[in-house]
């Protein structure tokens, strides 16, 4: 009989993992969507923002709701509820129900903070890393092999099916189906926590005095933000790249589009444990790499990753620029791989930093991280910019993140970032009454 925390860890990835091809499942018909609703390139940018527009607040909100009611109650109605709406979104047949209905299902985005608390109430702090970053490859990698590989290639162009004749009506469609079944057997064989013990424990653990306390220090503010310039810049680029490479290179096939779309998908979502493990790597072995940030090694290698998707974007915009489109997949490809390390190395960063509070950090760092990827498209689709230039200006927006995280990561910062913080300075009872949550 299957080990119980691996059946919930198999839970949790496959629910994450679906929930990031409904995601984005949107992103691979854009020019069918743009043809049938006659959309411009603008448009789209809209629709590509307007699918994650509910996520940020919903990460917030999920992360405390799941310690209190349990990760199989949340998976559930989350899963159900983006599979009815993606269904809708299958039927709609006017722009306004469709995107209304891919906001809603956007939700699926959401999946993230319940599998990383899920998944912590599971296993061990020796384990811990090792199976979150299962949990956060795997389910990541459900936007290129799922959305950009999967998808196209069963509703490609000229699909016929017995419910549809419009190939991303029956991938929606489907796509939701499938939602609806993994909710419901989440529900059925899920189970909380590892033990009762820990169940309550979590369940007591939260409060809002303690979320706002948290969510208000520097480490749990620069963590934010810099999951911001990295998950949302993938975000953000797992729903553009495919009307890139056909609109900014003519490339009209749309499995060849979504292939060279997939490339970057791969990279940002398979080699992320990468991130965390040379975090850990470099903690372990008190390795410096950068000696600005002397004796603060996780810091280090968060810091340089965050630098190398600055780079690897003004790069982005030199290879559009080129016009060669193989240059540019190929640099598509190095932001996906500074945008997976770095996100390993950030939440290496959260249990190391909080490590009392690291489900709560992870509903306000995956919350917050995800609104660039309803920024940053805005930015890729603006019409007073050629579509090249978009990368680099997204660039230029983040040099003021880079400028914080070198403050906070200053060993004499860092040393009190989860003490010192703005706006609130009150912290939570200290008297055993309030346990901490999610670890």
């Amino acid at each position: 009989m299957i080990d119980p925390k691996w059946k919930n860890l198999l839970l949790a990835t496959a629910m994450f993992n679906l929930g990031f091809v409904i995601w984005f499942s949107f992103a691979p018909f854009t020019g069918e969507i743009a043809d049938e609703f006659g959309l411009s390139v603008a448009q789209l940018g809209v629709v590509s923002s307007a699918a994650v527009i509910a996520v940020p607040l919903g990460r917030i909100v999920i992360g405390p709701l799941t310690d209190k009611l349990g990760a199989p109650v949340t998976a559930g109605f989350t899963m159900l509820t983006v599979g009815v709406f993606s269904i809708i979104s299958a039927y709609a047949t006017t722009y306004e129900v469709f995107t209304a209905s891919r906001i809603v299902a956007s939700l699926a985005g959401i999946t993230f903070v319940i599998g990383i608390q899920h998944v912590a109430e599971w296993f061990e702090e020796e384990n811990l890393g090792l199976a979150e970053g299962i949990f956060a490859g795997i389910g990541n990698a459900g936007a290129g092999l799922g959305a950009y590989f999967t998808l196209p290639r069963i509703f490609g162009e000229g699909y016929v099916g017995p419910l549809f004749a419009s190939n991303w009506r029956a991938a929606f469609f489907y796509t939701g189906v499938l939602a609806i079944v993994v909710g419901v057997l989440y529900f059925a064989f899920g189970d909380a926590a590892k033990s009762a013990e820990k169940r309550a424990s979590t369940k007591a653990g939260v409060s809002f005095q303690q979320w706002l306390y948290i969510a208000t220090r520097h480490g749990a503010v620069v963590l934010s933000v810099a999951y911001l310039m990295t998950f949302g810049l993938e975000v953000a680029m797992n729903g553009w790249l495919g009307t890139y490479y056909r609109e900014g290179f003519g490339q009209g096939d749309i499995v060849i589009a979504a292939t060279f779309a997939a490339t970057f998908s791969v990279a940002a979502g398979l080699l992320r444990p990468i991130g965390g493990y040379v975090s850990d790597v470099l903690a372990r072995t008190e390795t410096e790499i950068l000696p600005w940030f002397t004796g603060r090694y996780r810091e280090q290698w968060t810091f340089a990753t965050m630098t190398f998707v600055v780079l690897a974007l003004f790069g982005m915009t030199a290879a559009g620029l080129s016009g060669n489109i193989y240059l540019a997949v190929i640099a598509g490809f190095l932001v996906g791989v500074g945008c997976a390390f770095s996100e390993g190395a950030i939440f290496a960063q959260v249990p190391a930093m909080f490590p009392d509070n690291s489900g709560t950090v992870a509903g306000i760092v995956g919350g917050i991280g995800t609104v660039g990827g309803t920024v940053y498209p805005l930015i890729f689709a603006a019409p007073f910019l050629n579509l090249h230039l978009g990368y680099a200006v997204v660039a230029l927006t983040m040099i003021p993140i880079l400028l914080l995280t070198s403050w906070v990561f200053q060993p004499d910062v860092a040393e009190r970032a989860t003490e010192d913080g703005w706006l609130v300075h009150d912290g939570p009872p200290t008297d055993g009454t309030s346990p901490s949550s999610g670890d």
